[in-house]
């Protein structure tokens, strides 16, 4: 009798013990909520720009502090700058649409005839297009219950745009600290690896940073190629608001959707307000645009990673579906980790063995 008190005694007590633990990490939980992805960023944008980071640093003579300052002060200014010239592009834009729609001067192109001749849509977007060519305020009044619910989203989307700014902005700055920090990062990950994973922890740690940084290289960075090669061409042949199509096609290019849906109506625009030879360069220029990522990724995406380009491909589509931006890189990350381990039910004793990170089994470090 007195032992089943004792163990019931022991069972409250050890229940009290982790009800009051449980407590307190829902608590620290919800009170870091806010800064969690800020953090996230932080974290993915420090790991891809680690090896330029100890370069520069190499190169300045071991400061590091100073050379997180540099590096912290280049992303802000890419960042920051092209924004500024967006937004005032934009307002310029409206303000004078603006006051050409008060003075009743509005002038806009009408489409060619060739327009009329598009399978399916080509009718309808011949008219609609030639009555805000000649008479906008009739087009307006038509078109009024389209506007209005599109207007909403578009609200919508310049607000977001601006809170997506303002969180790359302090992550820029989160990264900038995790520099100085980098050994304690390093420590504190492969502890976490290792405590979850076991003895291969390490190389799963090394394998989650070259997984950020092949999806930086494979689906970020074939994005932002694409807009500026995208917005250069624009700005070529005079498109209005060429920044913020290129905007619209980086978007576009990180959910992995063509940018020839974006490209390929500017590209038929172009040939009423340029003559046929410059539209028809710049049509062939949008083609190779879109079509850039077929031989981009392979070459950058999974590239020095040893899981196949698919399972990361999938991972960062799927995470980008089910979380997001940041899912791009933790659904990667996850599916990457995932095969890995199921590789390892498969085949004896590959948890025993080195997991390689790269395609020429060389062990890469964390903080490279």
């Amino acid at each position: 009798m007195q032992n089943n008190e004792e163990f019931y005694n022991r069972a409250i007590y050890t229940a009290l013990r982790i009800s009051f633990i449980a407590l307190l990490l829902i608590w620290s939980f919800l009170i870091i909520r806010p800064f969690i992805m800020l953090v996230l960023w932080g974290i993915i944008i420090a790991v891809a720009i680690y090896p330029f980071f100890k370069k520069l640093a190499k190169k300045i003579g071991g400061r590091e502090k100073l050379a997180a300052i540099i590096i912290t002060l280049i992303g802000l200014s890419i960042l920051i700058v092209p924004s500024i010239f967006l937004i005032d592009s934009t307002v310029e834009s409206l303000g004078n649409f603006s006051e050409q729609m008060e003075a009743g001067v509005v002038q806009i192109p009408p489409p060619s005839e060739d327009v009329a001749d598009w399978p399916v849509i080509g009718k309808p977007v011949y008219e609609g297009w030639m009555l805000i060519s000649t008479n906008l305020e009739a087009a307006i009044i038509k078109f009024a219950p389209q506007i209005k619910q599109f207007a909403p989203k578009v609200l919508s989307l310049a607000t977001n745009l601006g809170t997506t700014i303002l969180l790359f902005i302090i992550s820029i700055i989160i990264a900038g600290a995790l520099f100085t920090q980098a050994k304690s990062a390093k420590k504190a990950a492969r502890s976490i690896f290792e405590t979850l994973i076991g003895k291969q922890g390490e190389n799963f740690a090394e394998l989650s940073v070259s997984i950020i940084r092949s999806v930086v290289q494979g689906i970020l960075g074939i994005a932002v190629i694409q807009s500026l090669a995208g917005g250069i061409g624009m700005w070529a042949i005079g498109i209005p608001g060429a920044g913020l199509w290129a905007l619209i096609i980086l978007f576009l290019a990180i959910m992995q959707l063509p940018p020839i849906l974006i490209l390929g109506p500017i590209a038929v625009y172009s040939f009423s307000i340029a003559d046929t030879t410059p539209a028809v360069i710049f049509t062939v220029w949008c083609l190779i645009v879109s079509m850039s990522d077929a031989f981009l990724k392979p070459l950058l995406l999974g590239r020095g990673v040893d899981v196949p380009m698919l399972a990361v491909l999938l991972g960062a589509i799927g995470g980008m579906i089910m979380s997001g931006i940041i899912g791009l890189f933790v659904g990667a990350v996850v599916l990457a980790i995932s095969y890995k381990i199921f590789e390892a039910l498969l085949v004896e004793d590959v948890l025993d063995k080195p997991v390689n990170t790269d395609a020429t089994n060389k062990k890469t470090d964390i903080n490279k």
